[in-house]
């Protein structure tokens, strides 16, 4: 079978390679271009490591990480600052290769991610290297940064964007401009023209073609005078080493294009296509809308590659499909033409604590173990509901570590339900999974819930079939979800608590609903949509002791129906109206006993003190319970918000004041 992490790099090549100071990183290695450079590098010397957001579960390093050793791989987000620094602080990379980029697919269309990942991504990364130092950063630029000016510009004409892509990335290159030729940063910028070969994404022009290639047909093409500067993925990922070697160091700054300086029309790539594979058939033109960004003639001056760098494409077109073809075949076995989904999908976990210090990295570890296994992007995002003991700093410490984690601090113990609220209010996940911070939710269910999810159920709930707790309390806590069921104007489903997961579109009513006395588990039955339920052991609280005491239980299960009950004043009249019934009877009786026998007619003060004791008694018992309605109409009537935050933590970064939180959660709605 045929190396899957082969290049065409001569011996030559490789000794520069060799020359690159080390450590290297390579910023953005789950991206097709840069999990081409990763491999490649990491073959020769034993200090390359990839960063990527999702480099643990991309599906090109993982066949790599399955081989080789994984300790080479980091998860980062460029876009915060600090989670970069960490990353830093622990390679202290000494060459840098960014291949971050969002927005040079039609799918990825979020226009604040596209300017966050590609402008404010390289400035955190040119931050960074100011404070740490380095001897190379080559930034993998791209021809798009030319817009309508793309018929063979030479790198100092004039950029005329036509997309966010297009702006964001030409002002990355005017970063690297000013930070090379003002502050001496040993950087360069190289404009990617259309780079292709092993690796690339499954819905691309190549990887199509040679699919229907396989089969004898032809893909749907667009306009076939629309043309490409093709270029392979080998000549592209050594020109890389050739930057950091020679532009870097003789003239920082600079920005270099890197294609092979020939058009290729969509009707030459047919005929090259039908030459390789045999294929008999007419190819059909314009049967495919063009991209709104897609230009006529889109191709490459590449002299001053060849003056500054040494370099040039030595791959033609047709050598690089053959190359290609001959991967896929060998790679088939592993990876299927199967086109990745417009949006991938991502879980929120939310989790409110209190107490809980001793378990919070604990839960962090198991769903991030859990998240990575299921495949899915995730954030994790912990509430900290006032707690006394070191919730917040835990949380903070895991936040500066982990860019997927997200910490939410109150100004005073609102309650778990408040919690969950508040995180549900701020998460972006495709669903949302809520726990208790004491691990009583094992994690490790999620798995289960995300299956049933996938299955099409918008509300998964956690279904205790079994406590670990003492025979009475588990006695008492089968009774109440019994009696719940039968007094609730709603079908509940037994024994199951806050833990669930939740479709986003069913969340965002349930953030919507009015009520300020919020009770989860009951809203989420009252709302409908197609729920199911996932069985699973509910252990003891891993550390400590439980914050539920009996009297704390009582106040759970009058809040459960009074919230979801009108049955207690049903009750009330209905006892009422027994008692009033009962009183003419006896009236009637004490009456007829005085005419008839007033002889032995009973004097009457015992009975008249028990009927005013148990009457007295049931009067005060119904206006109680008068009283617990009026108090929750009395809340809603208040309108005092269901909780305060007073810090959001997110990459290491404090957001405390009432306008930075409010400015980063504006930024966070925008950016999803």
């Amino acid at each position: 079978m045929t190396n899957l992490f082969d290049d065409i790099w001569t011996s030559t090549e490789r000794n520069e390679a060799l020359e690159l100071k080390g450590p290297i990183l390579i910023v953005g290695a789950s991206g097709f271009v840069g999990s081409k450079l990763f491999f490649s590098l990491s073959k020769l010397r034993g200090d390359v490591f990839a960063a990527s957001r999702n480099v643990l579960s991309n599906w090109r390093l993982t066949q790599y990480s399955s081989t080789r050793q994984s300790n080479q791989l980091f998860e980062v987000d460029i876009t915060q600052y600090p989670n970069l620094v960490a990353l830093f602080q622990k390679i202290k990379p000494r060459t840098v290769f960014n291949l971050s980029a969002y927005g040079a697919y039609q799918r990825q269309s979020e226009t604040h991610q596209i300017h966050q990942v590609n402008y404010i991504g390289t400035l955190n990364i040119i931050r960074a290297l100011q404070d740490f130092g380095c001897d190379a950063f080559v930034q993998a630029g791209s021809s798009s940064e030319y817009g309508r000016n793309c018929s063979e510009p030479l790198e100092y004409a004039p950029l005329q964007p036509n997309s966010d892509y297009s702006v964001s990335k030409g002002a990355a290159s005017l970063l690297l401009s000013y930070y090379g030729g003002v502050k001496q940063l040993p950087c360069a910028n190289l404009r990617l023209y259309s780079v292709f070969g092993p690796f690339e994404e499954r819905d691309r022009l190549i990887p199509r073609l040679i699919e229907n290639g396989l089969k004898g047909t032809f893909p749907p093409f667009a306009n076939r005078n629309l043309s490409r500067d093709f270029i392979y993925v080998d000549d592209c990922t050594r020109a890389f080493v050739k930057a950091a070697l020679t532009v870097c160091k003789n003239e920082p700054g600079l920005s270099i294009n890197i294609g092979s300086g020939k058009k290729i029309t969509l009707e030459e790539v047919a005929t090259v296509v039908a030459k390789i594979f045999d294929i008999k058939t007419e190819p059909k033109f314009e049967t495919m809308e063009n991209r709104k960004w897609d230009l006529a003639n889109w191709y490459s001056n590449s002299n001053l590659a060849a003056e500054k760098m040494g370099w040039r494409a030595r791959t033609s077109f047709e050598e690089g499909l053959q190359l290609t073809k001959a991967w896929e075949l060998g790679a088939s076995t592993l990876f299927s033409y199967s086109y990745p989904p417009k949006t991938s999908k991502k879980i929120s976990a939310i989790i409110a604590c209190y107490r809980d210090n001793q378990a919070i990295p604990i839960m962090h570890a198991r769903l991030t173990e859990v998240f990575r296994k299921i495949g899915c992007d995730y954030e994790i995002i912990f509430v900290n509901d006032c707690s006394p003991t070191s919730d917040e700093e835990e949380i903070h410490k895991l936040s500066l570590e982990d860019f997927h984690t997200l910490g939410i601090s109150h100004s005073r113990n609102f309650g778990s339900q408040a919690a969950f609220l508040s995180g549900l209010n701020i998460a972006t996940g495709d669903a949302m999974v809520l726990l208790d911070g004491d691990l009583q939710d094992p994690p490790e269910v999620i798995a289960e819930f995300y299956k049933k999810w996938q299955e099409g159920f918008d509300i998964v709930y956690g279904v205790r079939t079994r406590r670990e707790t003492s025979i009475g309390m588990q006695i008492l806590y089968k009774l109440f979800y019994r009696l719940f069921k039968k007094m609730s104007n709603v079908q509940i489903p037994l024994d199951a608590g806050d833990f669930s997961l939740i479709d986003q579109n069913v969340a965002k009513q349930i953030v919507n609903l009015p009520e300020k006395d919020f009770f989860l588990r009951g809203l989420r039955a009252w709302i409908g949509f197609k729920q199911t339920g996932v069985s699973y052991f509910r252990p003891e609280r891993m550390f400590g002791r439980t914050t539920n005491s009996f009297f704390k239980n009582i106040w759970w299960a009058k809040k459960a129906i009074f919230s979801f009950s009108m049955r207690p004043l049903y009750y009330i009249q209905a006892v009422g109206s027994s008692f009033f019934l009962l009183s003419i009877v006896l009236s009637l009786f004490y009456l007829g006993t005085y005419i008839l026998t007033p002889d032995v007619a009973p004097p009457g003060i015992t009975t008249i003190i028990l009927l005013i004791i148990g009457i007295g008694g049931l009067v005060l018992l119904s206006i109680s319970i008068l009283g617990d309605y009026l108090g929750k109409v009395l809340e809603e009537v208040k309108n005092r918000p269901r909780f305060i935050r007073s810090k959001i933590l997110q990459g290491g970064e404090i957001y405390q004041t009432p306008e930075k939180i409010t400015q980063f959660l504006s930024t966070l709605k925008r950016g999803n």
